[in-house]
């Protein structure tokens, strides 16, 4: 899910006309004193952060002037809580509260409907407090909304009368309907207050959105549709750009580590399916290593997605080892990945030891691909099947890496051949390939015709084009294959030059 942050919140309830209180975002200290001034009045600044008890870390003060705004601000902006680093605050009318409430719609998987919830028991603790406390709910039908009737029978039903009833179940309205419009997969307001003054306001938010519906909003501004806690990196950004514009398979990459040094024992990792993905982290775990990363790729992707998930995570520097286990059963055609990782292993000269489980479907062909083609790199790469247990491969990584002890690690940076003169150059999706045909001997012929799936015919001696560029641009798997193939086993004539957004022109 993509969190939103509590201002962003805040601005929706705006726009669907739920009271919230007066204020906004700030990024300095100095922007933080102008929203008190402009407030007027006591005020509570908030940090903006994905965390909870904001309260206990210091992250939520009271203000009593734009003075005590600013310097609450330039306490909370730049601090790091767990792994975000804050970069804005909330500045807002402090409200004279009278009672706190709690409203949230969440998508109940097991009725495959929303379910409202509403208790009189808002605040901080409210999972404790509800337990006890009047707590109402109701079904939403996704083609309706919430009725007004509905809701203040709702409301009624927690033995709230009068304005406070009408206002209340007016909110509740709302809320539903700003949920279905965002296709929110929760939207919480807690609390929900009813002033001094007898007005109901949202004091407090948090709103997800479904990560197959934030390409649809991005009024929203969600930069990456995944619930991190933290802002994304710039690789988090790359790799989901490339997430985002390759439908073959998954790819989820996120930085668990940054600024580590190559004496702290961390890897790169690149897991295959979720289950056997968290046995192979606590394996590598057990194996005296950190995680810089964790990465998975599955669902059957394409060699060029698996191959530019390798990039982005040999991206990281002061890795010491690459450990690569999935389930061990995936029905993905493994070799397929195999063909990606000994591309990437190749373009980036890779100096760090590499110890990939790929089980499935070709895993025997996968395993040789890993063996076979890695061997002239300068460091070793070992594939393993799946009867080889990840304990068995994260101890192999460790005796790798201990015998590189002591050596100091060799800076990684991609090789980019420059295409012959002559060369048949052609585009595919995201790249362009070089093929040196004049170099294409008959063994090179034949090896374009087994991999290349038809791309490929032989005239005059020479490799041409069989199919439209319309048919050859998703053929980057086959193209791949051939590249490694050839280079292994022939002439390394052929080079699919794939680019990488971010990365190759950073």
């Amino acid at each position: 899910m993509a969190r939103l942050h509590e201002y962003q919140g805040k601005n929706l309830l705006r726009s669907a006309k739920i009271p919230v209180p007066e204020g906004g975002p700030a990024s300095t200290p100095e922007e933080a004193s102008e929203i008190a001034a402009r407030i007027g009045g006591p005020a509570v600044v908030k940090m903006q952060a994905w965390t909870t008890s904001r309260a206990a870390q210091g992250g939520i003060q009271f203000a009593d002037t734009p003075e005590q705004a600013a310097r609450a601000a330039g306490e909370m902006l730049g601090k790091r809580v767990g792994s975000f680093t804050v970069d804005r605050v909330l500045v807002e009318q402090k409200l004279d509260i009278a009672r706190e409430l709690f409203a949230s719609i969440i998508v109940d998987d097991a009725a495959h409907q929303p379910l409202l919830l509403v208790s009189t028991a808002g605040g901080s603790g409210v999972e404790d407090r509800a337990k006890s406390g009047p707590l109402a709910q109701q079904h939403i039908d996704v083609r309706q909304g919430l009725p007004d009737y509905v809701a203040r029978n709702l409301v009624r039903g927690l033995g709230i009368h009068g304005t406070v009833q009408r206002d209340l179940a007016t909110a509740l309205v709302r809320l539903v309907a700003m949920a279905r419009k965002v296709e929110a997969r929760s939207a919480e307001i807690n609390p929900l207050v009813v002033t001094a003054q007898g007005k109901v306001v949202a004091a407090d938010c948090r709103v997800t959105v479904d990560d197959y519906a934030a390409f649809r909003h991005p009024e929203l501004g969600i930069e990456i549709a995944r619930e991190l806690d933290h802002p994304p990196t710039e690789l988090e950004r790359i790799a989901y750009a490339v997430e985002r514009d390759d439908h073959r398979g998954t790819f989820y990459f996120a930085q668990l580590a940054r600024d580590f040094g190559a004496d702290e024992a961390y890897i790169g990792f690149h897991g295959a399916g979720g289950g056997g993905s968290m046995m192979s982290m606590d394996a590598v775990t057990r194996a005296g290593f950190k995680l810089a990363n964790f990465t998975d790729t599955s669902g059957n992707p394409s060699a060029a997605k698996v191959y530019r998930a390798a990039r982005i995570i040999l991206a990281q520097p002061n890795l010491v080892g690459y450990f690569g286990s999935g389930s061990g059963v995936a029905s993905q055609e493994q070799y397929h990945s195999a063909y990606g990782l000994a591309k990437a292993f190749w373009e980036m000269n890779l100096s760090i030891p590499a110890v990939v489980r790929l089980g499935g479907n070709s895993e025997d062909r996968a395993v040789q691909i890993l063996n076979e083609y890695c061997r002239d790199l300068p460091a070793t790469i070992e594939g393993y099947r799946k009867d080889d247990t990840p304990d068995a491969c994260a101890a192999r990584l460790r005796a790798l890496v201990d015998e590189r002890r002591g050596q100091p690690p060799a800076a990684m940076s991609r090789r980019t051949p420059t295409p012959a003169p002559g060369a048949l150059s052609f585009a595919i999706n995201g790249g362009t390939v070089h093929l040196d045909v004049d170099r294409c001997d008959e063994a090179t012929n034949a090896l374009l015709l087994e991999y290349g799936g038809g791309i490929f015919e032989i005239e005059g001696g020479k490799p041409v084009l069989k199919l439209s560029p319309e048919e050859v641009a998703g053929k980057d798997s086959e193209l791949i294959a051939c590249e490694i193939e050839c280079r292994a086993r022939a002439n390394d004539v052929l080079w699919v030059d794939l680019s990488i957004p971010g990365l190759d022109t950073a």
